[in-house]
């Protein structure tokens, strides 16, 4: 499956593309401005991480190819893929309620901790991006 060259790029709907799972060393990409925001990118096979403003959005171990990564007022959406099974973590609202939607499968409920964070283990497959939605 194709990965983020660029480790980091916006795309012409205005969704971020993001990560390198197959790289054996770590690199990064900081000061990518979109919009007023700046971002940084750490990728490499055993993981990825995307800041905004100097705060967590995203993270996976091992490490993913994120595509069209999109924050609206009720949640966030994106493509993902690697070569194996995935923990994903993204900053959301502190202490709320989500649905997470897998390839348009509801999975059920979760609950954010006082930091906002939000984990889901996704199963992978290297011939396809897997859809996830986490909405409020």
């Amino acid at each position: 499956m194709a990965c983020v060259e660029e480790l980091l790029r916006k795309e012409s709907d205005g969704g971020l593309s993001f990560g390198n799972h197959n790289l054996a060393e770590k690199k990064k990409v900081e000061n990518f401005k979109s919009g007023n925001d700046l971002y940084k990118v750490k990728t490499f096979k055993e993981l990825t991480k995307l800041e905004k403003n100097d705060m967590f959005l995203y993270e996976s171990d091992p490490g993913t190819s994120v595509f069209d990564l999109k924050e609206e007022d009720n949640g966030i959406s994106f493509y993902v893929c690697g070569t194996e099974d995935v923990q994903i973590t993204v900053g959301m609202a502190e202490d709320t309620e989500y649905s997470v939607f897998i390839d348009g499968v509801d999975t059920g409920k979760v609950k954010t901790n006082l930091s906002g964070k939000l984990s889901i283990s996704v199963e992978l497959d290297e011939s396809k991006k897997v859809e996830i939605k986490i909405v409020k």
